[in-house]
């Protein structure tokens, strides 16, 4: 039995967020500036010589086991590890199946606006990467996961999340049509990322959300007559912020960061109606009002993580502030490294 292991590290979305998603970024093109953390998707492979398949999603509760097939059916639970296992059974396998077990779990839980979902794509096709040897570089580790999890599957959502759990670190990325998708690292000095982390919390809500359909709104948003100015222009804020934050933050202006967050909390907030709520802003109130400089959702709204910007001698006033709230605030660290994989 040959056993695989490997670990993609989730992001934090800091500006730019849903100019990645289409049509927006193939008609006008989109940016995002994101950072990777210390919290992570894990995904063990072992092989089996009974020529059956399981997959086991453990924080999930799901699980599947059957005979192993050239194709899946892509109903139920695990429906993207069952996507995973069809693509490379069809596209490096030359259509033979395989007897394996696939074990999954992640630091954060779909939904939380960390990226989840696709950081564990990205995680359980490095593990096949290792088992298999397959001759992918990290553009196409990362464009691969795009279209099982935006193609096979069909499921709504942008292009960040791969490229951020393959690349690691601090990468400002732009997107345009035909899937054109550039990636430039961006070499953040340790004082920089130092001041940056201490100036932030991040604070998870308690509320898991659909992002796809999130994303649907947002998506109908620039599409449909009577809101498409008004979400585009909000989109073209948005990347405009991108920009600006990742010059702010090369030249160590930090408080400039600040300000851009405010900026591009509000224009995030005027793309659809579902990307704010009460609760996200009642945290926010509590929050600036003890002291937090700048809030924002990380990802594509509606609940899971908030990044709540503070001068860190306030820090604790802002977590007195929201001890009644039903959400806790999780410790993380910036990560240089994207996804991980060796063989036992």
């Amino acid at each position: 039995m040959t056993i695989v292991r490997s670990k993609a590290p989730l992001r934090l979305g800091l500006a730019g967020g849903g100019t990645d998603v289409s049509p927006y970024s193939d008609t006008y093109g989109g940016c995002v500036l994101n950072a990777t953390i210390d919290l992570f998707a894990y995904c063990t492979i072992e092989t089996r010589d009974d020529w059956r398949v399981e997959f086991r999603a453990r924080d999930l509760g799901e699980h599947y086991e059957g005979p192993a097939q050239p194709r899946l059916p892509l109903e139920g639970g695990v429906m993207l590890h069952k996507a995973i296992y069809n693509r490379v059974v069809k596209q490096f396998n030359d259509g033979q199946p395989m007897g394996l077990t696939v074990t999954t779990y992640s630091d954060a839980p779909p939904g939380s606006g960390l990226g989840t979902s696709s950081t564990m794509v990205v995680a359980i096709l490095a593990a096949f990467q290792e088992l298999m040897q397959l001759p992918l570089g990290e553009y196409d580790l990362a464009h691969l996961a795009y279209e099982i999890e935006r193609k096979d599957c069909a499921l709504s959502g942008g292009k960040q999340d791969q490229y951020a759990a393959t690349f690691g670190g601090f990468n400002f990325m732009e997107f345009g049509a035909d899937d054109k998708t550039i990636i430039n690292p961006l070499r953040i000095r340790d004082h920089i990322a130092n001041e940056l982390q201490a100036r932030m919390l991040l604070y998870f809500t308690g509320r898991s959300r659909d992002s796809a359909r999130i994303i649907d709104d947002q998506i109908r948003s620039v599409t449909h007559e009577a809101t498409t100015h008004k979400a585009v222009d909000s989109m073209h804020a948005l990347k405009r912020i991108a920009f600006e934050m990742k010059e702010r933050l090369l030249r160590y202006d930090v408080d400039g960061v600040s300000a851009l967050f405010r900026e591009s909390w509000l224009a995030k907030k005027s793309m659809a109606e579902s990307i704010s709520n009460a609760g996200i802003e009642t945290v926010a109130d509590a929050a600036m009002d003890a002291g937090a400089d700048a809030v924002k959702v990380s990802g594509a709204g509606g609940g899971g993580f908030m990044m709540i910007f503070v001068n860190p001698v306030l820090k604790l006033d802002v977590v007195d502030a929201l001890s009644s709230e039903e959400g806790h605030f999780v410790k993380f660290n910036f990560t240089a490294t994207g996804v991980q994989a060796w063989s036992l």
